[in-house]
Parts: structure tokens; C-alpha cells; sequence
């Protein structure tokens, strides 16, 4: 059973992508997604949000450039939850915003805000390609009367190694990255574990590689970010094949999907409230995750 780490852990794509001491790295990714030229990164003022947790990871890179504020994401399991869950990151950091730049959105005069740009760096193995992900395809069916007033697109890029080559050729510090992950997703399909997996990417990265040193001189805190990640995974995993049987169990034609949807609903709430270590019970017995239905009124 993969064990789900009580604290909020950095993933890899933020370590490299949202550190102060990489800011050239994040403004080459930026340049790489907008097709755009900017050389000073110094421009960059990171606003990465402390608080906004999921499976124990915070919200992965957010940065303000001139009139743009973007929200990154990875991804390495397709979650087309997205928009509802940018959409609640940008909340939070308009309101930071505000406050911070002392706005009076109760005056007569139009606040001036950063432009919102949503990306998803996924790098699952579900096969999923390059899509916009919308708000919209959550409202509920049986309310196509009505038109929406709240609309969010998240641009979800590929980033597997091999996919979105014109992207990776502009930003090489992602092209790295993506071959760093590929390697550590051989090394265990060779019967690695995670963390002689981890050992073995970051020892045969060519020299020439841009992120070598940093990872070389941060291994320790990778090892731990990798083993974290491939957790989550594995649990998210879990969840998905319990709520599988349970469709199953139901005899529904849709119950497989009702059953993923249940699970998801149980550790929405589970984290919400801290309770991880019921996440784990959740996971793996089912009596306890009935229980829990019950506790939640989950049906």
C-alpha cells in the first residue's frame, strides 16, 4: 500500500519550475507557452500559494509577469477537474492581489488586474493529448437552458518525452525534465524501486543537461519529492480500480464511474478535515471506506 505523505511536499516540475534560484528557467517556460521573447527574469514575482492542497501538494507554480498572472499545474494523472480547481487557486490569488496592492473593488472606478493564463503540464501515461479543458463540461446537463455566467479554460500541454517537440526545443530545462521522468518510469518498469530509480536518472543525465547540477546538489530533497509523487499516484490508482469493483459490485452499467465518483467524493472530504490517515483505510479496506460513506452521508 503506498503510504500518503502528511505534509505538503513540492513536486519536481516546481522545484525546477517555481524556485527563486531558477527563475531564468521559469521565464523560459513561459517564453516556450506564449511564443514570446522576454530576457529578464528578474520580472518574474512568484505568488505560488502556500495553502491551496491537494493529496498533500501544494499549488505547483503561480507567477505575475507584467499584466499576466499564470497558474502552472502538473499533472501526472489526467484530471479533467482542472478548471474548478484553477478557478479556485485564482480566487485566492486575486484576492492576495487586491490586498496587496490596496484596490477598492467597491468604488466606482474599474480595478486594473492581471490577465489569468491556466496551464496543465501533464505527464500521465493515460495517453491524453494536448486539449482545452472547460468549466463548462462540469455544469449539469439537464440545465442546457440556461447560459452560464462563469466560464474557465485550462490549456492541458503534453509534456511526455517525445510529445510537444516544438515546445520542448524552446524551453530546454522542460525538454530535461520530461527525460528525467522517462528515465525514472523505465528504471521502475525494470524493477527498480523509486528511490534507486531516482539515483539512476539523475546519474546518467548527459553533463551537458542544464539541470544536472541542481538536481545533483539537491538529490536528497528530489529522492523524497519523486517518492512522494509516485505515492500519490499509486494511491489515485487504487482509488480509481476500488471504485472499479465497487461499479462492479453494484451492477450498474454506469456504476463503474459512480463508483470512482463516490471514492472522490470520500477523499474530497477526507482531506479536507486531515484526515489522511483515513485515506489509507479508505484505500485498502473496504469495510472501513463503507463506514466512512456512512460518517459523510455519501451514497
Amino acid at each position: 500500500m503506498a503510504i500518503i505523505n502528511r505534509e505538503h511536499k513540492d513536486r519536481l516540475f516546481s522545484f525546477l519550475f517555481g524556485s527563486e534560484s531558477n527563475k531564468e528557467w521559469t521565464l523560459s517556460l513561459y517564453n516556450a507557452v506564449n511564443g514570446t521573447r522576454y530576457t529578464n527574469a528578474e520580472d518574474i514575482q512568484f505568488t505560488t500559494i502556500e495553502n491551496a492542497v491537494y493529496m498533500g501538494m501544494k499549488n505547483d507554480v503561480s507567477f505575475i509577469l507584467f499584466y499576466v498572472m499564470n497558474i502552472y499545474e502538473q499533472q501526472s494523472s489526467y484530471n479533467p477537474n482542472m478548471p474548478v480547481r484553477q478557478l479556485m487557486y485564482a480566487g485566492k490569488l486575486y484576492d492576495k492581489y487586491i490586498q496587496v496592492h490596496h484596490l477598492n473593488i467597491y468604488g466606482k472606478k474599474v480595478v486594473s488586474l492581471p490577465i489569468p493564463k491556466l496551464v496543465t503540464f501533464y505527464n500521465g501515461t493515460e495517453g491524453e493529448e494536448d486539449k482545452i479543458l472547460r468549466l463548462s463540461d462540469s455544469f449539469r446537463s439537464d440545465a442546457e437552458a440556461y447560459e452560464p455566467d462563469i466560464e474557465v479554460k485550462v490549456r492541458m500541454l503534453n509534456i511526455n518525452y517525445g510529445k510537444n517537440k516544438e515546445l520542448m526545443d524552446a524551453c530546454r530545462p522542460l525538454a530535461e525534465y520530461a527525460w528525467v521522468v522517462e528515465q525514472i518510469r523505465g528504471n521502475r518498469e525494470a524493477g527498480m524501486e523509486i528511490g534507486e530509480a531516482v539515483d539512476k536518472a539523475i546519474n546518467d543525465m548527459p553533463l551537458d543537461y542544464a539541470i544536472r547540477m541542481f538536481l545533483i546538489g539537491n538529490r536528497a530533497e528530489v529522492k523524497d519529492m519523486c517518492i512522494t509523487e509516485y505515492n500519490e499516484a499509486e494511491t489515485m490508482k487504487m482509488f480509481k480500480e476500488e471504485g472499479r469493483e465497487e461499479g462492479r459490485e453494484e451492477g450498474r452499467e454506469e456504476g463503474r464511474e459512480e463508483g470512482e465518483n463516490r471514492l472522490g467524493e470520500l477523499v474530497t472530504v477526507l482531506i479536507s478535515k486531515g484526515r489522511t490517515s483515513d485515506i489509507e483505510r479508505a484505500a485498502s479496506n473496504k469495510e472501513a471506506r463503507k463506514k466512512l460513506y456512512e460518517e459523510f452521508n455519501i451514497s
